[in-house]
């Protein structure tokens, strides 16, 4: 299994579909607000694990995805 690492201040963190750091940087792609969850597998097809239930590092990985796009990535153009 192919595995897709982004780097963010340092950190190497586990950019699977559906995980902290994609869930993250996906809110942010789409205008979305801030608010920590991810999917136990793929996006919108697992159990979904919202901030209550996340560890630290969980949240940490949602957090650097989600700021990773406001630094790198774009915004959804909805025109």
């Amino acid at each position: 299994m192919i595995q897709e690492v982004k780097s963010y201040h340092g950190v190497e963190y586990d950019a699977r579909h559906g995980g902290p750091f994609d869930r993250g940087s996906a809110d942010s792609w789409y205008g979305r607000p801030w608010l920590p969850h991810y999917y136990r597998e793929g996006t919108a097809t697992s159990e979904r694990v919202d901030l209550a239930d996340m560890t630290v590092e969980e949240i940490l990985a949602y957090s650097a995805g989600y700021n990773y796009n406001e630094d790198f990535g774009g915004k959804k153009d909805y025109d």
